[in-house]
């Protein structure tokens, strides 16, 4: 097969100009707030392009037909990612900011852990997020914003788990548990570390 496809995240009607799909599969929903099933549709016109859009309360990823099972996983893994980055990046200001960290800690803490103010701040340029819990006062920093929303929602469980447990000990992680994209969450942002550490290449010279 050629060079990986350039994914783009498509709205409904580009997608319908791939013409006819060869096999449409659907997945089960996975966990989390706007969750929805994920509906795989393979077409022989596609050839490079990868794209997807919501469709009511499912996910449509369009792929080319020949695409493998393991390219499929990791196609639609990487498109799940790119709607919910421009979806978090739209919809989230403060108050939405504030009002998911209500949702969070009702689903995973049962609506103890109550912040007292959640916000955007541009001066963390060397942690993700900060909870000072005297205050109940969280604050993410503003690099989160256009990350996937599993990758913010955990940065927010995070916190607000430290509104219960303030250090790092094992009752802290044993409350992480509760979270279940916790590891790949982590993996994402230590992945993001990684590429901001990497050295630039030298800009070419013009002629």
């Amino acid at each position: 097969m050629p060079a990986d496809p350039f994914p783009r995240v498509a709205g409904e009607t580009s997608a319908r100009r791939a013409g006819p799909p060869q096999r449409s599969t659907t997945s089960p929903p996975q966990s989390g707030a706007k969750a929805s099933a994920v509906e795989i549709r393979r077409s022989a016109r596609r050839r490079r392009t990868v794209s997807a859009y919501r469709e009511g309360d499912r996910t449509v990823v369009l792929i080319p037909a020949r695409m493998s099972e393991a390219e499929e996983q990791r196609w639609v893994g990487v498109m799940l990612d790119k709607l919910a980055a421009q979806e978090s990046k739209r919809l989230l200001g403060d108050a939405e900011l504030s009002e998911r960290a209500g949702q969070l800690s009702e689903q995973y803490f049962g609506g103890r852990a109550r912040p007292a103010s959640v916000r955007w701040v541009t001066n963390q340029n060397t942690r993700w997020g900060s909870c000072t819990p005297s205050e109940g006062s969280i604050r993410l920093s503003h690099r989160l914003q256009g990350m996937p929303e599993y990758v913010v929602d955990y940065v927010l469980v995070h916190e607000l788990a430290h509104l219960l447990v303030p250090g790092h000990g094992p009752r802290f992680w044993r409350l992480l548990e509760a979270y279940p994209r916790t590891e790949r969450a982590r993996g994402y942002l230590e992945g993001v570390v990684a590429a901001g550490r990497l050295p630039h290449l030298p800009a070419a010279r013009e002629e």
